[in-house]
């Protein structure tokens, strides 16, 4: 088993029952009193951030996590099919462990992650930024632009997205999956 000697960032360990990865880490020597490491954890399954302190020597249990590469093929009601790209095999996910799922598009290629004791899936990233076509939006007006007015815009998987004032349908866009914003316009 390992101790706290041995926390770098990134690491995936359990953490009163949960699985957890190390945002960030310090290790404390005060002048008084027994070593410690400061710790910010980021919890895998909520994405909840929760800042914790280990005695030194303390004892962690280290999770392996495996991430796929993995293509997404359709969605029923809250499970989305999905296929390894390596052996075509398929897995099925519920809708919560998709970071974005309005923003998946048939055929977007995401990364998958596995937890190696259960080989269950626990989470699915999606690319950074996703290529949409806009589906529907009210004209623009041109010249229009000294301002930061946005409109609200649909795409092509149906979710709303507010974008600027000269974007018509039609267009390709490029959203950022984090936050679901609009970054830019993608020419052909």
């Amino acid at each position: 088993m390992a101790t706290t000697a041995d926390i770098r960032n990134g690491l995936c360990i359990e953490h009163n029952g949960d699985l957890w990865t190390i945002i960030e880490f310090q290790h404390v020597k005060p002048g008084k009193g027994p070593a410690f490491v400061r710790t910010k954890m980021k919890n895998v399954r909520s994405g909840k951030v929760l800042s914790n302190t280990f005695t030194s020597g303390f004892k962690i249990n280290i999770q392996r996590i495996e991430h796929r590469s993995y293509q997404f093929l359709y969605n029923e009601e809250d499970l989305y099919h999905f296929m390894n790209n390596d052996d075509f095999e398929q897995t099925f996910i519920n809708e919560s462990m998709i970071s974005a799922p309005k923003l998946l598009k048939e055929g977007e290629n995401v990364t998958i992650a596995f937890h190696s004791e259960t080989d269950s899936a626990i989470l699915c990233e999606m690319p950074t930024y996703v290529v949409l076509e806009i589906t529907y939006t009210e004209p623009g007006e041109k010249g229009n632009t000294a301002t930061n007015a946005f409109k609200e815009a649909t795409v092509e998987t149906g979710a709303m997205v507010r974008v600027p004032l000269f974007i018509n349908t039609g267009d390709k866009i490029k959203i950022d999956t984090r936050s679901g914003d609009y970054s830019e316009r993608v020419k052909a």
